[in-house]
């Protein structure tokens, strides 16, 4: 998840260098238009020069920018953003000096690299860039050659500067709702992928909680455990002769050695020993032994399967962990329809869909929403971890479950599951 987060934020920033070149290429066109239509169109006698210089140093650092772009493997820093805005300002005051300075009705231009430096950037660079450009605009005031009158009759050119401000306007305007309505579509989804990395934190963080916690009562457990199983052996021996009292005690060392195998399982799973996986076995039968499990602990339950894919099915590590995951899920489903559970696989040689059906009651969109957090539970005896627990779990191989309403009355799980994480190579 954090290496998730990572890789959007640089997607978001050398998406806002893309669109900031983009738009640059629209502003050279536009330059390039309006030079074109001044000098023939309406004869202003301008310094094409001059002018055709800065433009085409501007597309010429536009192109290294591009270029700069297609082979930058990481994201674009702050310091690289703002120095590009920075290139436009100065471009801008060029162009600026050699049309009338402060008089030219594009002066309103100064105003689009200081909204994007505003959407994006931290406070610093900012007023930065707000001191640069006010400066600019200061200086242009008094440094700038004057456009001279339209056909040398003074006041002719007072209806072109209104043209040239509605231009200019209808210009900022278009450039600014695209460039930072997009980039703020860009900050939202980083934002979110920001909420998904610190939700996935706390989740963690719940996680390592609940397994300190296991292992502490694994370790705690154990003595009196092992002290029940003698005393369970000397029972047996004191009372040979009594056949009830003999199965009865063999009952109950049996409990303390399945009790005793939980326990190593837990203290496995939290990493304090190598774990013991299920073997390898191909995902058909692993999903059978699931539903065997369900069917052994729980013996009222009813289970139907319907399994659907390529065969042989993949092979796969059965592990513990994703193995008491799905048999959550399960018996949640049994909660709800004790005597109506459906278990829908469907599987390719690379992924695994798995739906686990009831005839419960449904949930609601309010439960729809809570579910799968911790401690959230609409049972009366419930612990609100199972689902939670199942969620971390399958997350961890790259998957996931979701709940909806199912058709006809109920509740479906669906699970999707990559087998890349548990897949058996062929060697």
């Amino acid at each position: 998840m954090f290496s998730r987060t990572l890789n959007q934020s640089d997607t978001t920033s050398t998406d806002n260098l893309r669109r900031l070149l983009i738009l640059r290429t629209i502003v050279l066109l536009s330059e390039i238009v309006v030079l074109v239509l001044a000098t023939t169109a309406l004869s202003l006698p301008l310094p094409v020069v001059p002018i055709t210089l800065v433009i085409l140093t501007y597309a010429c650092f536009n192109i290294i920018s591009w270029q700069r772009l297609r082979l930058c493997s990481g994201g674009i820093g702050v310091n690289e953003f703002f120095v590009q805005l920075l290139s436009d300002v100065i471009v801008l005051s060029a162009l600026l000096y050699f049309s009338g300075g402060s008089t030219n009705p594009f002066i309103s231009l100064f105003l689009l690299p200081l909204v994007i430096a505003a959407a994006i950037l931290p406070a610093r660079y900012v007023w930065g860039m707000a001191v640069l450009v006010i400066s600019s605009y200061s200086l242009l005031m008094f440094y700038y050659l004057p456009l001279p009158p339209l056909h040398g009759e003074p006041g002719s050119g007072f209806g072109l500067h209104v043209l040239g401000m509605w231009f200019g306007f209808i210009l900022s305007t278009g450039l600014i709702v695209f460039f930072v309505a997009r980039m703020a579509h860009s900050l939202r989804e980083r934002d979110r992928f920001l909420n998904e990395a610190r939700e996935q934190a706390m989740r963690n963080q719940h996680l390592v909680a609940m397994g300190t916690l296991a292992t502490g009562a694994a370790h705690e457990l154990g003595t009196p455990l092992s002290t029940m199983a003698v005393l369970a052996n000397e029972l047996r021996r004191d009372r040979a002769d009594d056949e009830d009292i003999v199965e009865k005690a063999e009952m109950f060392r049996s409990q303390l050695e399945r009790c005793k195998r939980i326990l190593s399982d837990i203290t496995a799973s939290t990493g304090l020993v190598r774990p013991e996986g299920g073997g390898i076995v191909s995902i058909e039968n692993y999903l059978e032994e699931i539903a065997g499990l369900l069917r052994d602990s729980r013996p009222g339950v009813r289970v139907a399967c319907d399994f659907n894919g390529p065969r042989p099915s993949p092979q796969i590590l059965a592990d513990k962990t994703l193995t008491q995951a799905l048999l959550n899920v399960l018996n949640n489903a049994a909660d709800a329809s004790i005597e109506d559970v459906l278990m829908d696989a469907r599987w390719s040689d690379e992924h695994l869909t798995l739906s686990i059906n009831d005839r419960g009651k449904g949930i609601t969109p309010a439960v729809q929403a809570a579910a799968g957090t911790p401690f959230f539970t609409t049972k009366s005896s419930g612990q609100g971890l199972g689902l939670y627990l199942a969620r971390a779990v399958l997350e961890r191989f790259g998957g996931g479950v979701t709940l909806h309403n199912r058709k006809g009355g109920g509740v479906q799980a669906m699970i999707e599951l990559p087998l890349s994480a548990i897949r058996v190579k062929a060697s």
